[in-house]
């Protein structure tokens, strides 16, 4: 993690001229440190040191963005810029995000808390921020044109609002709003409870995953904006599988899952192995009364889910969206099937022409997951990942939750791959199979016979009228 301290030089000082002048009545020193995250790793959590002390939650493949506490008031510094963003090892994308990264660094307050947030805008066009399902004032909505002006480039605004309520909530512009989500500009924001609440128990392990979709050609670098469904990487905080993190917690941990949606489509969100209940949703937590039992939960355009369940079952277990194309990577929806066909020679000879020229296997697409079928350069394989067992065929919107009986209190390390107990995996048959039982069928009757219960007759003339 790295900190801008001389980001007021140049055009930020043009910046900070300018929020003075459109806030005059926030006094200041100086803004607070721009601080930047370049890493694609799981961040620790940042324990708070100052302010209302609260339980972190973890981002994964993410981080927190720290604060100074200024007169009372809790103050950060987003910075909205161009980044390049890992969504994989050696799979990178020129995106747009906040402070180095897409998403943006999360956001931690709790309820009563007196936020100053300051966002600079480095980006080519103008932008804004609106604080998705907060209770503020209108002129703090984030709306460019409507509730406030756009934020030029190489100007800084500032927001001021109080934390009015728990729950998990997002931020993402409001400004050239098709370019700059398709580009990855947005972010977590959770507000804890101030105290003890009826309806927010306390956890083991909390986080954070905001699902997001892009068109990112194979061998490109850079998302096509215009796109309207047809997207070919879906992702997990900008990561797809095998870049995402698994999310490691003891047996018996109870553990939650906050889970945003900024993409365009819905993503039924599928558990395995353990049954959760639905604790929160974008209007906040949800009535202990309403709350039922189930392993898959359905997460539309703009709405988040939280999500709580008990880790009382040692192994790894599978965390994904349940839409199959959506646990794949570089998924094009006009790739032609070329089943039964044995391409594989001729398929390399195109690429050395057509470097995005990419084909189904003669067999499925397991070939590709397989690594047989040539590939662009900047392009993840379509389903990737080995597992103790071989290729796991996964991408996309997938992870796991390695749930371990020994993993010391306080060190939440990835553990490795699971060692099951003798007679517990599934194998390989080797004996001889019974016949398989069949049910009698009647022998089908002959043309004319007395026994055909339904006589067709054709109607005679020619239709007419239908």
């Amino acid at each position: 993690m790295t900190s801008r301290r001389n980001f007021l030089t140049g055009a930020g000082a043009i910046a900070g001229a300018a929020t003075a002048a459109a806030v005059s009545k926030v006094a200041m020193a100086a803004l607070p440190d721009a601080v930047t995250q370049a890493k694609p790793d799981t961040m620790p959590p940042v324990v708070p040191n100052t302010g209302r002390p609260y339980s972190p939650v973890v981002t994964l493949n993410g981080w927190t963005l720290p604060w100074r506490m200024n007169e009372g008031v809790k103050e950060f510094h987003l910075v909205a810029e161009p980044v390049v963003r890992e969504l994989a090892p050696g799979v990178k994308a020129h995106l747009w995000g906040y402070n180095g990264q897409s998403p943006g660094p999360t956001i931690e307050v709790v309820e009563g808390d007196r936020m100053r947030i300051f966002v600079t805008n480095r980006l080519p066009e103008h932008t804004s921020i609106h604080w998705h399902g907060q209770r503020l004032p209108n002129g703090m909505d984030g709306v460019g044109g409507l509730t406030q002006k756009h934020i030029p480039a190489g100007k800084t605004f500032v927001y001021e609002f109080t934390a009015r309520r728990p729950g998990t909530f997002m931020y993402h512009p409001h400004g050239d709003e098709m370019v700059q989500l398709a580009m990855g500009m947005m972010g977590f924001w959770v507000t804890h409870p101030r105290g003890a609440h009826p309806l927010i128990d306390r956890v083991d392990r909390d986080f954070v995953l905001l699902l997001n979709a892009y068109d990112i050609e194979p061998g490109a670098y850079t998302p096509k904006v215009s796109t309207m469904l047809d997207f070919n990487l879906f992702t997990f905080n900008s990561r797809i599988f095998p870049g995402i993190d698994s999310m490691n917690v003891r047996q018996n941990d109870k553990v939650r899952i906050r889970i945003g949606n900024l993409s365009m489509t819905n993503h039924p969100m599928h558990l395995h192995g353990h049954e959760f209940v639905i604790t929160g949703t974008d209007g906040g937590p949800t009535p202990k009364s309403t709350r039922w039992a189930e392993v898959t939960t359905d997460v539309g355009v703009g709405q988040m889910r939280q999500i709580e369940f008990v880790a009382d079952q040692e192994g790894d277990w599978a965390f994904h969206c349940h839409k199959s194309h959506h646990t794949m990577n570089a998924m094009g929806h006009d790739v032609p099937t070329m089943i039964g066909v044995d391409h594989r020679g001729v398929a390399r000879k195109i690429t050395s022409l057509i470097p995005d020229y990419m084909v189904m296997g003669e067999r499925g697409m397991a070939d590709m997951g397989e690594m047989e079928m040539p590939i662009p350069h900047n392009t993840a394989r379509m389903m990737g990942g080995e597992g103790p067992f071989g290729n796991m065929e996964m991408g996309g919107m997938f992870t796991t939750v390695k749930v371990r009986r020994d993993q010391k209190p306080g060190d939440y390390s990835d553990a490795g791959w699971y060692h099951h107990p003798a007679g517990t995996v599934a194998y390989e048959f080797t004996g001889t199979l019974p016949s398989a039982p069949r049910a009698d069928v009647p022998a089908r009757p002959a043309p004319g016979s007395k026994d055909v219960e339904v006589q067709i007759r054709k109607p005679s003339g020619r239709h007419l009228g239908h």
